[in-house]
């Protein structure tokens, strides 16, 4: 009977949890000591995977799915109907440690509703994250939701046992919050994001001078927007980014496209989700910001606040700047290599590294593994350049968003080919 209700409870707070996006482990180092379950060494986010491409598993749930707050766009709300659950401290702790001794997980991803106040709620994510330290001896990996209004002694135990930590900004904009989640405040939410970053900051010096230092949520705090419920465009969506990777060393913003749950004369219509398309473009101008060396301004402006959906950012900014190119890969620096649609960060790496031992033709680029019939409309080699040279920018899209059409339907027929 037992069994039975955590089951029950596990099936609704596991598909409550479903719309937090913003979990992930990379650039924890957590080593096993003392004989204990697990580690965190470069693990990843529930059913994803890492950036060196593994696919790995967190158990990701909410304690509750109870709440004091009625934000219009939260499954949660106080005022949606539907069933409530709540786990025992202790039921989190046993599930954690029962799933992954089956190697069903390699951690916990652990949000929450809020119980009855913000501090009531971080107390009792933060004993989990204590018992499974300290009692359980796991080593595995946990990410913990920071409650925005929780108190500072709260955040500072939390980093201490927990890998990552996350308060989620919720809304693009201050006055979007105040028009969905009239009860949240935005400041609630930036102060944890401060005092984190000077924790991790702090803990991160300490640790240089002294390596038998605690560890202080090593794989640093994200966050995360709902985009799409409001009409902020992508260059509010992405400066707003910006700012936290500025200002707060925010290790990743996510973005969550609105999914449509229940009428609110304040939301979009029922049956109009936001496209996945456009999650997947702020994802990528999200990597060239952090990972290209783009400004915001360079993807996105006034004149174009939203951005492409039928080509990628960097596609965009490639045909919106055409004298930047073509580009000599045996003698550009680094950073225009990365530029060029095609080429990715690790393949820029590896053209500079080969370059010292020969000068580069296309057939070694392809061998690289770049997407050469991409790249080669913006590469100075001479033929394919002179070939390409007078097409306009328009042009040079179309032939690329026919060539991606001829090679989806080729590999779909390859596939067909298979049965």
């Amino acid at each position: 009977m037992v069994h039975e209700r955590v089951m029950e409870k596990l099936s609704i707070l596991a598909d409550a949890a479903k719309y937090d996006v913003s979990c992930s482990s990379s650039q924890s180092n957590r080593k096993n000591k003392d004989n204990g379950l697990g580690n965190a060494k470069g693990y990843g986010i529930c059913h994803s995977y890492t950036e060196d491409g593994r696919c790995v598993s967190l158990l990701k749930i909410l304690l509750t799915n109870h709440c004091i707050f009625d934000c219009a766009y939260c499954v949660s709300r106080k005022s949606n109907d539907v069933k409530r659950a709540a786990f025992t401290v202790q039921e989190v702790v046993d599930l954690t440690i029962g799933f992954y001794r089956r190697n069903y997980i390699e951690g916990l991803f652990l949000s929450s509703g809020i119980f009855d106040n913000p501090d009531y709620t971080m107390e009792r994510l933060v004993r989990i994250a204590k018992k499974l330290r300290l009692e359980e001896n796991f080593n595995g990996y946990i990410h913990l939701k920071a409650i925005p209004g929780a108190s500072d002694e709260l955040l500072q135990q939390a980093g201490m046992y927990a890998d990552r930590l996350s308060v989620n900004v919720e809304m693009p904009t201050e006055q979007s919050l105040k028009l969905l989640a009239p009860d949240k405040n935005h400041i609630d939410v930036i102060k944890p994001m401060e005092y984190l970053k000077k924790e991790i900051v702090g803990h991160k010096e300490e640790k240089k001078l002294n390596y038998k230092a605690p560890l202080f949520a090593p794989a640093g705090q994200s966050t995360q927007m709902v985009i799409g419920a409001t009409q902020e465009n992508d260059m509010e969506i992405l400066g707003m980014a910006n700012y936290f990777y500025d200002q707060m060393n925010m290790r990743r913003v996510y973005y969550s496209g609105y999914v449509p749950i229940s009428y609110d004369n304040r939301l979009p219509a029922i049956g109009t989700p936001v496209p996945m398309i456009r999650e997947n473009r702020l994802y990528q101008a999200d990597w060239l910001i952090r990972l290209y060396g783009f400004n915001v301004n360079e993807i996105v402006g006034f004149d174009q606040p939203n951005l492409d959906l039928d080509i990628d950012p960097k596609l965009g900014w490639a045909l919106r700047n055409m004298n930047q190119f073509p580009v000599d890969v045996n003698t550009a620096d680094i950073e225009l290599i990365k530029r060029i649609p095609g080429i990715g960060f690790l393949s820029a790496r590896k053209i500079v590294a080969a370059r010292k031992f020969k000068k580069l033709v296309p057939q070694d680029l392809q061998k690289l593994g770049i997407a050469y019939t991409r790249a080669k409309y913006f590469l100075a080699f001479a033929t394919p350049f002179q070939l390409q040279k007078d097409l306009t920018s328009i042009q040079i899209k179309d032939q690329i968003l026919d060539s991606q059409k001829s090679k989806y339907k080729n590999d779909f027929s390859n596939q067909l080919a298979l049965f």
